[in-house]
């Protein structure tokens, strides 16, 4: 038996990552067990965790291996502020002495951080380290089912790669293109994800959530003065513009001067139709961007399957781009494609290549993403009477047929059960679920549950074998990394007057048959439910379809602004008691808002930092 523990760290979104034999037994980010956001310290939790899901110890671990190559990263860092100087010079002394007594010698703080785990564990040479790309790479082609794939890795930064195309064949994978440091797509991204008064390595998705209210009516501006784009997708940014090489900001005043606008400050201004032709028109760029690139990749190498992987990945209207244009016969995205993911891809790096171990079953490895935590029936009954929950339990048929009846009457569910999620998503097994029927249902959402932006969109969970009659798709989604629009039967025409609204006022129109999970383009981020991955899920949809002639249901995380998605049993019922949800499902225990002692309500609104 060989196993291999993956780790990324340091930056944000730490993680662990487990493989058996080449299998992927567990993964799960850090900031679930720590309640820290986007948390990027060593993922002491994570690693707990995915220990005591295989039953081994840390000594009986025969490779450990990090997601990047800290000299390389220490090189770009040094040749940046050197290229740069004197000016990042506050940048340079504040990060070099955390470098030089911490990163740079990551081997043995990653040593001493792992002897946490087993005072016994002395081993220095089982911590090996991997490409911060290829560990992308890595993540995206070899849990995905194709024996052959290009792979398309977009990010922030690595050591000094931001783009990178690698072509894979079997247990082969090669990088064959790069883009490096400055020039990059998810730095680009995070810029304007800043300039609009969002927190950058966090906020990115609500730029992209924000685009449709707005008109790209900056894209000209942009790829005029801040980027010089190829035919073949290949691009350079005008550094002028931008403080993030040596800095301690995203833009500078350059680049506010040439849009006219400072950089919102999120606390006392508010959004306006500029951040919002703002977000359309980064969007519209960014689009752009990954349709060349991939159009060029499709004609040079002539192969039927995409895979993708880096943050930018997560860019799901993109990627929707890329299906409905058919420049790939098919796509497969990894579901934890930012940092997290990295802990994965470092491992099934160092098996397929350092052990030179073959792929022999071409099917998506992933296990729906569901590769974390769950709990057994004795543990829920304890941990809810010492929270001194009121709970019932039934048989699993009996949840399920409650669930969906009350979803029909409007109720809105905290739905816990089985293995939490790896990656960003709640894929339903920690969702809150609500009727995508109701009109209401957005707006209550947002400001009474979740805490957060009105216009932030909501995501469809469909039954696989629906989704075309429901939407302008017939592919699957199982990881809610794509975007199409819903189907025009099922769309409800705007008038004049409703097509004439600008911005935030598009939110309250009726566009469709299930408005709450149709955004304001008539688009909707979709995720394919699959008996085999989440036989439960599946009933449940199963269940509401038969009761409302429905098989979708909202999906969005179980956590409120700023808090990461619930990971416990005690993470649940507190945020249930912090918020308008209706109803807590955990596994076969039911509980109701109105049965619980009313001195255990809190006040979630300020809980979190917000993000």
């Amino acid at each position: 038996m060989t196993s291999i523990l993956g780790i990324s760290a340091f930056y944000h979104d730490s993680a662990a990552a487990i493989l058996v034999d080449g299998k992927i037994i567990a993964a799960a980010q850090e900031e679930r067990f720590s309640r820290k956001k986007h948390d990027p310290s060593y993922p002491f939790n994570a690693v707990k965790y995915v220990l005591e899901e295989t039953e081994l110890d840390l000594n009986d671990i025969d490779h450990i291996v990090f997601f990047e190559k800290p000299f390389l990263k220490f090189e770009r860092l040094l040749e940046t502020y050197m290229a740069f100087a004197p000016k990042g010079f506050k940048s340079f002394s504040l990060s070099m002495p955390i470098w030089l007594r911490e990163k740079l010698f990551q081997k043995k703080f990653l040593f001493d951080k792992l002897k946490q785990h087993d005072r016994n564990f002395k081993d220095l040479n089982r911590i090996k380290f991997s490409e911060h790309h290829y560990s992308h790479a890595a993540s995206a082609f070899y849990p995905s089912p194709f024996k052959e794939a290009i792979i398309l890795t977009l990010d922030g930064v690595g050591e000094w790669a931001t783009t990178t195309v690698a072509v894979g064949k079997g247990n082969n994978l090669k990088i064959l293109k790069e883009i490096h440091f400055p020039h990059s797509l998810g730095l680009l991204y995070s810029a304007f994800t800043y300039y609009t008064g969002f927190k950058v390595n966090s906020g990115e998705y609500k730029v992209m959530g924000l685009a449709p209210y707005g008109k790209p009516k900056y894209k000209d501006l942009i790829m005029e003065k801040l980027i010089d784009l190829k035919k073949d997708g290949s691009f350079r940014l005008n550094m002028k513009y931008f403080n993030y090489a040596t800095g301690l900001t995203m833009t500078n005043k350059n680049f506010s001067d040439l849009f006219g606008q400072p950089v919102r400050n999120p606390k006392k201004d508010l959004l306006t139709d500029f951040h919002m032709d703002i977000a359309a028109s980064i969007q519209a760029v960014t689009e752009e961007i990954v349709l060349r690139i991939t159009k060029d990749l499709a004609e040079e190498y002539k192969m039927e399957n995409l895979c993708m992987a880096g943050g930018v990945a997560l860019n799901c209207v993109a990627n929707g781009k890329i299906l409905k244009e058919k420049i790939f016969k098919n796509i497969w995205i990894q579901p934890a494609a930012g940092d997290a993911g990295g802990s994965l891809g470092a491992a099934l790096a160092y098996w397929h290549r350092e052990l030179g171990k073959p792929r022999d079953d071409f099917k998506d490895q992933m296990k729906g993403s569901y590769l974390g935590p769950s709990f057994d029936e004795s543990t829920i009954e304890n941990q809810l009477k010492k929270l001194n929950a009121v709970f019932k339990k039934h048989n699993s048929k009996e949840i399920i047929s409650i669930a969906a009846k009350e979803l029909s009457n409007s109720k809105t569910i905290g739905w816990f059960q089985g293995r939490m999620e790896f990656g960003p998503r709640a894929l339903g097994c920690r969702s809150i679920l609500a009727d995508p029927r109701s009109e209401k249902m957005q707006k209550e959402l947002n400001l009474k549950i979740k805490f957060r932006e009105s216009f932030r969109p909501f995501a469809p969970s469909v039954l696989r074998e629906e989704v075309l009659e429901w939407f302008d798709l017939d592919y699957d989604s199982p990881y809610m990394l794509l975007v199409s629009d819903v189907n025009k039967t099922k769309q409800i025409e705007m008038s004049d007057e409703d097509r004439n609204l600008f911005g935030i006022d598009k939110l309250n129109i009726k566009r469709s048959s299930i408005p709450a999970v149709t955004h304001v383009d008539y688009s909707a981020r979709i995720q394919t439910v699959h008996r085999e991955t989440n036989p439960r899920y599946y009933e449940l949809l199963k269940e509401f379809k038969k009761n409302t002639n429905c098989p979708v249901l909202v999906n969005t995380s179980f956590n409120v602004r700023g808090e990461p998605i619930v990971c416990s049993i005690k993470d649940a019922f507190n945020c249930f008691m912090g918020t308008n949800l209706d109803i807590l499902v955990i596994e076969d225990f039911i509980l109701f808002k109105e049965d619980q002692d009313k001195s255990l309500l809190k006040d979630y609104k300020n809980k979190f930092k917000l993000d």
